[in-house]
């Protein structure tokens, strides 16, 4: 597993522990719903460099997401 932000469709964002599984359903441990990414330079900052002071992250323990509802997967450095 690895720390992920995954954008699902209807404007759910994501960000935790995700993994794949073989039909490409994200399964998301210790997940939070990124309410307010609390940066100046978008999704891809809050990707690379982490939560910033004005972040909002609300806890959702386990999320799974099908595959078909996944539009994008970041990687993140933190």
């Amino acid at each position: 597993m690895a720390k992920q932000i995954v954008v699902a469709d209807r404007g759910w964002v994501f960000v935790g522990d995700v993994y794949a599984d073989a039909n490409g359903d994200r399964l998301i441990n210790d997940a939070k719903v990124v309410r307010v990414w609390g940066t100046t330079k978008g999704l891809g900052e809050l990707a690379l460099s982490g939560p910033t002071s004005k972040t909002v992250l609300d806890d959702s323990g386990t999320v799974r997401i099908p595959s078909h509802s996944v539009v994008a997967v970041f990687d993140c450095k933190w």
